[in-house]
């Protein structure tokens, strides 16, 4: 499999272009930072090891204290005193209930290392026990994890000791290193020691108690800061408690003030970063926090040659729930919600809210974008379950979009913003669940230069009218539908779905519709001054029939041609009454006024036809080429079309079959009663030139001398044997 190369790092924060395929100084030639492929390491039977190293450790130098006839902890003024001090701080972290997990506390570190420097690191290591014991017994259900705490204090003591062993300082309760045989040399003497401690403590902290995902960068940059800020307390506060136990032991209780809030200050700073990542609201991840997890996981899937999916879900009308109910009521919504996410995730998938009624969920790894689509619909499923508010019932709606690394991104804000794009795809056609699609997608670079070509096409009239016609069984024309066209000067012929859907997202739509009502007039027009009536069908989209002043437009342009109102028909989709219906159904109404006729096109492939129909003003229904396709060889899709026929005639409508390719297709429709058919059988689109040929031969009247090879009719208003064309869309 090959990835794309990835700009990691801080490309989250900036937009801009791609750094080079090689690698920077510190990552490693595939782009991974080597120090985070470090920090991801799983060091098998760690936590084991550091325990029973531990034990081993201190079991040794009680040993040997004891063997020597050494004392194991300072007796008198001074010995109480920190034993004081030390059940003040043990007393402080049980009241509030502080954790002591990644980073431990300053208060703890700053009098273990006075005590190492002053009487060695048997004391210093019971002090620290002390801490960490009372603690852990403290809180029962910590005892596991207190256990290991100790484990990593007792040798990062032994290694600080060690330092200062290498200089010849071997402080002990009878022979303490006092403050007043220290020199400018102890300086680094007691910096490498507290880096020693600092280092190893960390160091093994990380790897036994963190999550072995790749570790967060703003986690670690938050733990690294910290880090420093305990060491700072360090280096200025044991010195002090260190003079202070040699010649004012009686005083070391007052330092439980610093120390105290130093840790409080260490704890605080720990909790706002880690708000920053939260969402206040309901404790999901929360933005920030998703893309840099996100980074991570396609680092680890990039290494291991695999996938990795980002499902993005947004509440449909959740708005609704705000304006009836309140704000208020809607949070509890959200916290259900929230709650509902956290319990179906799938086993390593992870959740965040990224704002409102949005939500996120990282996969970290996907066998494929079908795996990633079947989870994602899992979720939508829960979502939409009966939700209980108050004692009120409710049923949601939810909409997914997936996208796919290495498939559709490769990086994770792109990852984000396409899963953004299939997402609202799935609200406009209301399927649910979408996976992304590149030609779908009207904000790539490529799309975005088509979009270009096709507004200069447009300004330069290069966009192209096609007509196919609509034929009834005995053979009679009823109207011929305008279909775009646009042959691009370099990439040839542009298929319609691919630049319609670019229109339709960047706001050229209208543009687009105003083009083909005013090509499609016009050709109306001459058709008619040629003797030629027959009607025109021009497919409008939803954004068209939602502005205002559409319906309007459209009269001028009827009476500036010369066609009367009647010689047009719109064709619309049930789409037009899901965002703005009171709008949708005044323009219609208007429309409706003026003489215009009315199509329902892609009949039964919404979720709402039935509902819709009574209110849509249409005087024809056209049946989608999904279920005409397999009408022949498919008993159910037989039944519909025969259901839609009856339906449509109860309520006074023509019924037009689109997409007829077969005799048998034809026959079957003719049996079931429909109206009229459309597609290849009857003829594909044809430009201006043939569509007026074809017209003329329909009536009996010779073909002007300009005109192409036109399709012939056969018989019974079916084209000649082996006649096929291009498709109508």
């Amino acid at each position: 499999m090959q990835h794309k190369p990835r700009d990691r790092g801080q490309q989250w924060l900036r937009h801009g272009r791609p750094r080079p395929v090689t690698a920077p100084p510190g990552e490693s030639p595939d782009g991974a930072p080597k120090l985070q492929r470090v920090a991801s390491l799983e060091v098998p039977w760690l936590s084991r090891t550091v325990v029973a190293t531990a034990a081993v450790a201190l079991a040794a130098g009680i040993h040997q204290v004891v063997s020597g006839g050494h004392a194991l902890f300072p007796s008198g003024t001074a010995g109480w005193a920190f034993a004081v001090l030390t059940g003040l701080i043990v007393g402080h972290l049980v009241a509030l209930g502080r954790d002591r997990w990644w980073g431990g506390t300053g208060s703890g570190a700053a009098l273990t290392l006075a005590i190492l420097l002053l009487y060695g690191w048997i004391p210093a290591t019971l002090v620290s026990l002390a801490v960490v014991v009372l603690v852990g017994a403290a809180r029962r259900h910590r005892w596991r994890q207190a256990l290991r705490h100790g484990a990593v204090d007792i040798l990062g003591i032994g290694a600080a000791a060690l330092c200062l062993a290498a200089f010849g300082v071997h402080p002990s309760v009878e022979e303490p290193w006092r403050p007043a045989a220290w020199s400018l040399y102890a300086l680094p003497e007691v910096l490498l020691a507290a880096a020693a401690y600092l280092l190893v403590t960390r160091t093994l902290l990380w790897y036994i108690l963190a999550p072995r995902q790749g570790g967060l960068p703003t986690v670690a940059r938050t733990a690294l800061a910290r880090q420093g800020l305990v060491a700072l307390a360090l280096l200025a506060i044991s010195p002090l408690i260190v003079v202070v136990a040699v010649h004012m032991p009686l005083l070391l209780p007052l330092f439980s003030v610093p120390l105290i809030a130093l840790d409080s200050a260490l704890w605080i700073a720990r909790a706002r970063a880690e708000e920053q990542l939260r969402d206040p609201l309901t404790g999901l991840a929360n933005r920030q926090w998703l893309l840099e997890r996100t980074w991570s996981a396609l680092d680890e899937a990039d290494r291991l040659g695999a996938r990795s999916a980002l499902v993005l879900i947004d509440l449909d009308r959740f708005r609704s729930v705000n304006d009836t109910l309140g704000h208020l009521a809607g949070d509890r919504l959200l916290l259900q919600i929230a709650d509902r996410l956290r319990t179906a995730l799938p086993r390593g998938a992870e959740v965040a809210r990224l704002g409102g009624d949005e939500f996120a969920v990282l996969l970290p790894f996907a066998d494929s974008p079908t795996s990633a689509q079947r989870v994602a619909r899992a979720l939508v499923g829960v979502l939409g379950s009966p939700l209980d508010l108050d004692g009120l019932t409710l049923e949601l709606e939810a909409s997914a979009g997936v996208a796919v690394f290495p498939d559709h991104a490769g990086e994770a804000e792109g990852l984000l913003r396409r899963a953004d794009v299939a997402m609202y795809q799935a609200k406009r056609d209301r399927s649910g669940v979408e996976v992304y699609e590149a030609t779908r997608d009207g904000n790539t670079p490529d799309r975005l230069g088509l979009l270009g070509d096709l507004r200069r096409a447009l300004d330069a009239g290069e966009v192209e009218l096609h007509y196919q016609p609509k034929v009834a069984f005995d053979g009679s024309v009823c109207g011929l539908e305008a279909l775009v066209r646009w042959v691009h000067p370099e990439r040839g012929r542009v298929p319609p779905d691919e630049f319609i859907a670019i229109a339709e997202s960047s706001g050229l739509m209208p543009r687009l519709t105003d083009y083909v009502l005013e090509t499609a007039l016009a050709q109306v027009a001459r058709w008619r001054s040629r003797g030629l009536t027959v009607p025109v069908a021009v497919n409008v989209s939803p954004r068209d029939v939602h502005s205002p002043g559409f319906a309007g437009s459209v009269a001028a342009r009827l009476a500036r041609h010369g066609v009367p109102a009647g010689a047009l028909q719109l064709e619309i989709t049930e789409h037009v009454l899901l965002e703005d219906p009171q709008q949708a159904a005044d323009t219609l109404a208007a429309l409706t006024g003026h003489g215009v006729r009315m199509s329902l096109d892609d009949f039964g492939t919404g979720y709402s036809s039935l509902v819709h129909l009574r209110r849509l003003p249409v005087s024809e229904l056209k049946i989608d080429r999904s279920f005409v396709a397999r009408l022949a060889v498919d008993a159910e899709d037989a039944e519909i079309v025969r259901c839609t026929v009856d339906l449509a005639h109860s309520l006074g409508l023509l019924v037009v079959a689109e997409g007829v390719e077969d005799d048998e297709t034809w026959e079957r429709l003719r049996d079931l009663g429909c109206d009229a058919v459309q597609g290849w059988l009857v003829s594909a689109a044809m430009p201006p030139s043939e569509a007026t040929a074809w017209l003329r031969a329909r009536d009996g009247a010779p073909p002007p001398v300009e005109a192409a090879h036109p399709a012939l009719p056969g018989p019974a208003g079916r084209p000649a044997p082996g006649h096929r064309g291009q498709p109508a869309r």
